[in-house]
């Protein structure tokens, strides 16, 4: 295969989950650093995925997201045999990172772009796996080159496909319910530090002049909002862990509360955050915050998520388009 004739690669990456219960002490082992949990805790997780089946549906999403992009692109490429291929890698489960990138080499991929499941930028989240990627190739002869989607929170393609989902959301309320409905669009929260001006940042960025995570969240609620002529919305945080640090606030449980306290008749979660189904959208939203609702009086409703839904996979395909002519990388 020549250089020219050569397929970009396109690693898609994502958080990583349990393969199933026997995993379960070993994926939490591996988030924490290597550290294994408390007994406590570590039932409390088992617990967790009891609750909703013990499904573990991550990987096999994430798959199907995968190959579901590179077949656009190539759908799109133009040209007899593949332009992209797809690669995996996961960030505390099989297959990893590296063993994502061991196979674009295996294929004498020169190329590459990474995409993370996760929409909205943050040192913590987005550039920790763009710094796993880049310690995976430094010094690696055969290595792709590659160029990294670092977030597409407002892109226009994902505006309008969130836009839709509410919009879903908001039919699956009774009308009197939805006259006074207020949105909230939530992503996982995450560990903060103050700021010289006493504001918040994420613990691990190098924001400045305001929080890039926090910004791009409430950017997305508000194109997404006036897309829709929504009035009553909010930003909210989920799924905060266990630490010592303070997260960022407010949980979607304590919007739920006020929202109710003010008099909204129900409340819709766009968990704008997230892009498939797993534990932080079948537990934390599906049975906590809806119990929060249920004891706060007003009906709650959630978004569908993206999966590997066709028009998401859409919504990926552009984004990486726009990418590849952004970094002024020539399409297969």
């Amino acid at each position: 295969m020549t250089s020219a004739a050569a397929p970009i690669g396109v690693l898609v990456m994502a958080y990583g989950t349990a393969s199933g219960p026997d995993d379960i002490e070993r994926y939490y082992t591996d988030i924490r650093g290597g550290r294994p949990p408390t007994p406590e805790h570590l039932q409390e997780l088992r617990d967790r995925y009891a609750a909703i089946g013990n499904v573990f549906p991550l990987l096999e999403t994430t798959r199907a997201q995968a190959d579901g992009l590179v077949e656009r692109l190539n759908a799109s490429a133009g040209r007899d045999g593949p332009a992209f291929r797809a690669y995996l890698g996961m960030k505390h489960s099989p297959p990893f990172i590296p063993d994502g990138i061991d196979a674009m080499r295996a294929d004498g991929v020169e190329r590459g772009v990474g995409i993370v499941m996760a929409p909205h930028w943050s040192g913590m989240s987005v550039e920790s796996y763009v710094e796993r990627v880049q310690r995976a190739t430094a010094g690696s002869a055969g290595s792709p080159a590659f160029t990294f989607v670092r977030s597409y929170s407002s892109h226009p393609a994902f505006v309008e496909f969130l836009a839709a989902r509410v919009s879903d959301a908001m039919l699956r309320l009774a009308p009197a319910e939805r006259s006074g409905a207020a949105v909230i669009f939530s992503a996982h929260s995450l560990p903060v530090r103050t700021a010289g001006d006493g504001s918040f940042r994420c613990k691990l960025c190098d924001c400045d002049v305001s929080c890039r995570y926090r910004d791009g969240l409430q950017e997305t609620a508000d194109l997404v909002a006036g897309r829709l002529g929504l009035e009553d919305f909010v930003i909210a945080w989920q799924s905060a862990g266990r630490t010592t640090d303070p997260w960022w606030g407010p949980s979607v449980g304590d919007a739920i509360t006020r929202l109710a306290a003010l008099g909204h008749t129900a409340v819709v979660v766009c968990s704008a955050g997230f892009v498939a189904d797993h534990l932080e959208i079948l537990y934390d939203l599906d049975i906590e915050a809806r119990l929060i609702a249920l004891e706060a009086g007003v009906p709650f409703v959630r978004t569908r998520m993206p999966n590997a839904d066709p028009t998401y996979l859409d919504v990926l395909a552009s984004v990486v388009r726009d990418h590849l002519a952004a970094v002024q990388v020539p399409a297969p």
